[in-house]
């Protein structure tokens, strides 16, 4: 292993990591399993390269998953050119810049913006970005979601990290802005403004409808705590063909595609503890609760929540994640996986998985 990549390095600077995950899980409602007392399954093998030639920049990762949950596809992989510290601009497959960054929230699950492509995003394009001391800056173009296939009328992989448009649907030449101002002091805060607008092509109707949504986000560092809490607006208009309705559309990754609404609301809050140990190969706990919401316009689909609280551990390079989440209405907690983010089930009850995530990155 080469040591990590920095800037204008007169030679080629490469820095190889990776992890491997597994996963225990115990579901409230799968009885055959609870009456196994659970299961252990493969997470992932994830690899990632970063590199740098003088202010030329590359920065992928890999992953592999089980055929089952999509396989094998890149989570991010573009080329950069570093103007000064601080500011960058990307190609490639990039971070959409919206809402909180990185994250909103502390889990190994996301919160519920992630389930409908609002949290953790990755599209095909160009990304510029600034950071300075008190101001964040981006801006990015990008022309579609990633996509494997060449043609016009091939619909999109499901074999896929970050939750997009798929089906007869596809999303293109978005534009997105995110700008956040910093406090500095005792309480460092980021207070973040985001949007973002582009087009949707049918490739039955051969029409271009179109998408946008807006974020506020909020973020707070005090002493070892940390609040995170986000609201955004999201609306998609599709144009589909006769007699397909334009209130929901799908959505996938991981290999397997839903219905999302296409017209909601997003409210998270997050609250998190880090506590130090430094005792032997622990270094650190932090533990967390993450709340999410989802309102739907029409009155006639449910609403959908999640919630998860939980441990992080840090025990030298094994990160593990000890947590119980909650779901109503949630594709991944015990649903009607097909329609949980759009109609929903006024009937639906609260489910949870109890769930620990072992991961060695190195």
């Amino acid at each position: 292993m080469l040591s990590k990549p920095s800037i204008a390095q007169d030679s080629l600077q490469v820095h190889l990591g990776g992890a491997l995950r597994f996963n225990y899980l115990y579901n409230s409602w799968d009885q055959q399993q609870r009456d196994q007392g659970g299961a252990i399954l493969y997470d992932v093998l994830l690899l990632n390269v970063k590199a740098a030639y003088k202010k030329v920049l590359l920065d992928a990762e890999y992953r592999q998953y089980a055929a089952s949950f999509g396989g094998g596809f890149l989570k991010h992989a573009w080329m950069g050119y570093e103007f000064r510290e601080g500011e960058q601009i990307q190609v490639g497959l990039a971070s959409v810049p919206f809402g909180l960054q990185p994250y909103a929230s502390n889990n190994w699950f996301f919160n519920i913006g992630y389930y409908v492509g609002l949290e953790d995003n990755y599209d095909m394009g160009i990304r510029y970005l600034r950071r300075k001391e008190h101001w964040d800056y981006d801006i990015a173009f990008f022309k579609n979601a990633e996509t494997l296939d060449v043609g016009g009328d091939v619909e999109l992989s499901y074999s896929r990290f970050a939750y997009d448009v798929v089906g007869r649907n596809k999303k293109n030449n978005q534009v997105n802005g995110n700008l956040v101002y910093k406090t500095l002091g005792a309480v460092k805060q980021r207070i973040g403004i985001s949007g973002q607008y582009g087009g949707i092509y049918n490739m039955d109707t051969q029409e271009v409808g179109n998408h946008y949504a807006g974020a506020l986000a909020y973020e707070a560092d005090y002493r070892k705590w940390n609040l995170k809490a986000s609201f955004v607006h999201a609306v998609m208009n599709p144009r589909n063909a006769e007699g397909e309705s334009n209130e929901v559309i799908e959505m996938a990754a991981y290999g397997s595609a839903y219905e999302v609404a296409t017209n909601f609301n997003l409210y998270t809050f997050g609250v998190s503890r880090r506590m130090d140990i430094n005792r032997g190969i622990l270094k650190q706990l932090t533990a967390y609760n993450d709340f999410g919401y989802m309102q739907k316009a029409r009155r006639a689909f449910e609403n959908s929540y999640m919630n998860v609280t939980g441990v992080r551990a840090n025990i030298g390079p094994v990160i593990t994640y000890v947590e119980y989440a909650a779901g109503y209405n949630h594709s991944w907690f015990g649903g009607n996986f097909v329609d949980d983010f759009s109609r929903g089930n006024p009937d639906a009850k609260l489910q949870g998985r109890f769930n620990i995530n072992l991961g060695y990155y190195f």
